[in-house]
């Protein structure tokens, strides 16, 4: 994908959220693995947490970050599976925000060449909800890596062409 070296690289400020009945900050290798990446392509990390898989709990933490002037993108990892207590979705459904419906059909795409048909096990997905976009991804270091630089890495760039998701924020909210 082609990044258009003459332009000025924006950094976005990223909140990232781990959705997990049982990891505690010690055993976050995907949230660990999501701030590496964010912080090596030049993106601020705005907050970070843990918090279980509870409908109510993920749609009140998103709804703060999503209210602070200082998150522009959320990530979330875990809780995007098929079992009862993956709610992530449901979660990101109650925000009344936009579907972004392309974002999960790639990321199963990508993940296919990994992981192969076990990708459809997966409900990542994303949404763009009063400005700001929040994506939920898988809890493994695995998916996350595979969203990050299949989708995320790019899309996040302000300088990549045709079209990139920053250069929409400034409209986000017309």
């Amino acid at each position: 994908m082609p990044i258009d070296e003459s332009l000025t690289f924006k950094p976005v400020r990223i909140a990232l959220l781990t959705i997990s009945d049982s990891r505690s900050a010690a055993e976050d290798r995907s949230g660990d693995k999501l701030e590496e990446l964010l912080t090596a392509a030049g993106h601020i990390l705005a907050a970070r947490a843990i918090i279980k898989d509870e409908t109510s709990l993920i749609v009140s933490r998103l709804h703060n970050w999503i209210d602070d002037p200082e998150v522009d993108v959320v990530i979330t990892t875990g809780g995007t599976g098929l079992t009862g207590r993956d709610v992530t979705p449901e979660a990101l459904h109650r925000l009344d925000g936009k579907n972004i419906p392309g974002f999960g059909e790639l990321f199963r795409w990508l993940s296919y060449q990994t992981i192969g048909t076990s990708t459809i096990q997966s409900r990542a997905c994303a949404v763009v909800a009063r400005g700001t976009y929040i994506f939920a991804l898988p809890g493994s270091t695995g998916a996350v890596t595979d969203a990050w630089e299949g989708i995320l890495a790019t899309q996040l760039d302000s300088r990549h062409k045709p079209c990139n998701f920053v250069e929409l924020m400034p409209r986000l909210m017309e």
